[in-house]
């Protein structure tokens, strides 16, 4: 009885994140009554305060939950080349533009980026970071993380935003890893002058 009841709340709660990113994506705007996600989700009212809070708690996490399930599988694999990577990324930001652009504009604007930049800061490694910079202390680490994801997360959403349509996933890609280049390349030092002066 209760693995039921644990796979109805399942069920209830994947159909309440896939009619908020549906919905949100149609009206290209968070401003949704919370009776229309419900009714779009076949479920309950009530159960969207029970499950998430509000509507907002809702459609954070329904961001999160496609971000988790379409992207993060293709992007958290160490073993694909780190272009892929951004390109699948970027790919997938163009592919589901009205949802985003929505949710970076609108009453989940906060949260929305501050779950963007955890998920790039999870693609950020300890190691990766020493072997660009060196030996870093913890909070170094987790400063240069913050600051990394932050600027990734600041790029993606004004392409989100204010790039025109189409989206040019290739041409993010490109700008990201240009970046990502800037901070690996480190620049040779100027040789002396020759001409005798020590």
């Amino acid at each position: 009885m209760q693995d039921r009841q644990s796979r109805q709340v399942l069920r209830n709660r994947a159909a309440l994140m896939s009619a908020a990113v549906r919905l949100v994506s149609e009206r290209g705007t968070t401003a949704l009554p919370v009776i229309d996600l419900s009714e779009a989700a076949n479920v309950s009212r009530q159960l969207v305060y029970i499950q998430f809070g509000d509507r907002d708690g809702l459609l954070v996490a329904a961001a999160t939950d496609l971000v988790e399930r379409e992207l993060m599988p293709e992007v958290a694999d160490d073993d694909v080349a780190h272009h892929r990577r951004l390109l699948a990324m970027a790919r997938h930001f163009a592919e589901h533009r009205p949802f985003y652009r929505a949710m970076l504009t609108g009453s989940c604007a906060f949260p929305m980026t501050r779950a963007l930049n955890r998920l790039f800061g999870s693609l950020i490694t300890p190691a990766g970071l020493r072997e660009v910079f060196g030996d870093l202390d913890e909070t170094t680490t987790e400063d240069l993380k913050v600051m990394i994801s932050g600027g990734t997360g600041a790029i993606v959403n004004d392409w989100l935003i204010d790039a025109a349509d189409p989206l040019d996933a290739e041409e993010l890609a490109d700008r990201l890893e240009h970046l990502a280049t800037a901070f690996t390349v480190r620049p040779t030092a100027p040789t002396p002058a020759s001409g005798g002066h020590p």
